[in-house]
Order: C-alpha cells, then structure tokens, then sequence
C-alpha cells in the first residue's frame, strides 16, 4: 500500500472536539485555552448535536467552528425526541450514544478540511504554551501508543476491531498495546483506507457496518488497522509520553485537592483533564490556566522528542 503523504506543517493539523450542551462551560474553558496558549494558529472544529449548535455558536470565531453531528450521519440515521439514549437507523438496530460520538468522529476525520486531525475532549483545557510541530517528527504524525499489557476490559474491544477488518485474534489474555487516550492525532488518510477495508470487507457502507457493531472503540479500531494493516505506509510514530494530566473520578476536588492535582503536573504536559463526571465547574480550576500557577514554558517538538 502506498503511503498517504507527509505530515510537514502545523497548519496541516486541525483540533477537533465532540461535545453537547450540559458541557458547555467545560467547552468553553478549552476554546480560551487554545486561543491562549497555541504559538501558531489553529483551526478548531467543535462538533455538536444540531439541537445545540445555537449555544455554542457563540464560541464562534474565526478559527473556531461549529459542526452539526447531523451533517456527518447518512440521511438514514435520526435522532428521535423520545429517544434518549439511542438514535434511530432505518440500516441497524438503534444506536447507541456511546457508538454514535465514535462513529462521527471517524467520519469527521474521513472528511475533515485538514489532512490531519487531534481529537480533544471538551474537558479538556491546555496548561501552558504549546506549539502543535510537537506532533510531529520526520515528517510523520504522532499516534499515541503504550506497550502491550493484558487489559481485561479491553478484550471486547479488540475482539470487534479484529472481526471488523477481518484480522486473525489472538488467544484470551494476548497482551495488546493501547491506543486509547487524550490528544489522540489521526491522519485523514488512513482513516480513508480504513472505510475502504471495511467497505470491501462488508461490502456495504461502512457507517453501516459500524452502526450494526454492539461495541466499538474508535481509537482501537484505528490503531490496529494502522499497525497490522498499513505498517509503515501508515506516516505514523509511536509514542506513549502522557501529554495530558488527568483526573478520572466521579468525586470532586477540594481546594487543597486541586492544589496537588496541579502541583503534579510534568514538564511534558501540555493539558489538563478533569473528568465531568467529577462534577465541578470549570470555574473552580481556570484560575489555575491563566493566573500563573502553572508553568509557561512552551512544549515544542524538541521537547517532546526528548521524552
């Protein structure tokens, strides 16, 4: 297979963000950070259910803008009122949210304006002044993966990504790299060679095969295909360096909690995570972006080279 062309400039790399109405502010928080702290500037795309496009508008500008999930789906799938947590597909059984956030974001990044694409989530804000060169190294784009472990939850989730491109699995308890984490880069390319695998392998389209899958995990799915089906074609390399600090649990901070969340960030990270399920507002933690308590020493590519 041919190789799908060199990552050169930063402009060659856009941000994209899946988010919804109750995570506005948290959105909202991202947006300022990036318009903070990016040293070259950079096209955002903010892709929301069409129902909540006229709130974030208003985090609009000229290089920030709002995509409506709808415009990325066939005309055979519909969100339905009284459906809450499914959309309707005239192709599948309902899909559920969860596989519907994934199958937009592989078919943003099979369409995107730009030929590559990081995947932010919108709670998400960055920390310190970054520089997005720092994803790539000799003309390849960074794809974030960690050395193969046993994951017991993850067995599901590689099963399908290996019945979907039609690859041999391993025995139970293979250990598998992960390629699932936060400020996760994509080439458009590959994700073009992905639906054709799959087009070819199902001989249907492949949002409709992926509407018919009962798990999914995007990022897996593109990981694999990349390792095991493009090799070296693929213009991707390997790193597992954590660029992004992250708090994953259902509780909230306390003042003194959130002063040791920061105290631990590293050098090398250019972002924080606190998880929406934490329930706090976003107001509690800016303070820590923008009022001095955290590093301002630009993350560059020599810097994450370095890692």
């Amino acid at each position: 297979m041919t190789s799908v062309g060199p990552f050169c400039e930063p402009s060659a790399l856009a941000i994209a963000t899946l988010s919804y109405g109750p995570d506005y502010d948290r959105c909202q928080l991202l947006v300022e950070s990036i318009s903070r702290f990016s040293q070259t500037p950079v096209q955002h795309y903010l892709i929301v259910d069409q129902r909540d496009c006229a709130q974030f508008q208003s985090l609009a500008n000229a290089t920030t803008t709002i995509v409506a999930v709808e415009s990325l789906l066939p005309g055979w799938i519909h969100r339905l009122s009284l459906i809450g947590k499914a959309w309707f597909s005239f192709k599948s059984p309902p899909i559920r949210n969860w596989i519907l956030q994934q199958i937009v974001k592989l078919s943003f990044a099979e369409s995107a304006p730009a030929p590559n694409i990081v995947f932010i989530d919108s709670d998400v804000a960055f920390v310190r002044p970054f520089d997005l060169a720092a994803f790539s190294r000799q003309g390849q784009l960074r794809l974030f993966r960690t050395p193969p472990a046993h994951i017991p939850d993850f067995a599901p989730l590689y099963a399908a990504a290996y019945h979907l491109l039609g690859l041999e699995e391993g025995q139970a308890g293979t250990v598998q790299p992960n390629y699932i984490g936060n400020l996760i880069s994509w080439r458009r390319g590959n994700v073009k060679a992905l639906r054709d695998r799959l087009e070819c392998r199902w001989g249907r389209p492949w949002i409709e095969t992926l509407a018919r899958s009962r798990t999914l995990s995007e990022y897996l799915l593109y990981g694999v295909f990349v390792e095991q089906v493009l090799g070296d074609a693929a213009g991707h390399f390997y790193d597992c360096t954590p660029l992004c600090h992250e708090y994953w649990r259902p509780q909230s901070l306390n003042n003194q909690q959130l002063d040791d969340f920061f105290a631990a960030l590293q050098p090398g990270h250019m972002a924080v995570m606190v998880s929406a399920k934490a329930g706090m507002h976003p107001s509690r933690y800016r303070p820590y972006l923008f009022h001095g308590q955290v590093m301002d020493t630009p993350l560059g590519n020599s810097q994450l080279a370095a890692e």
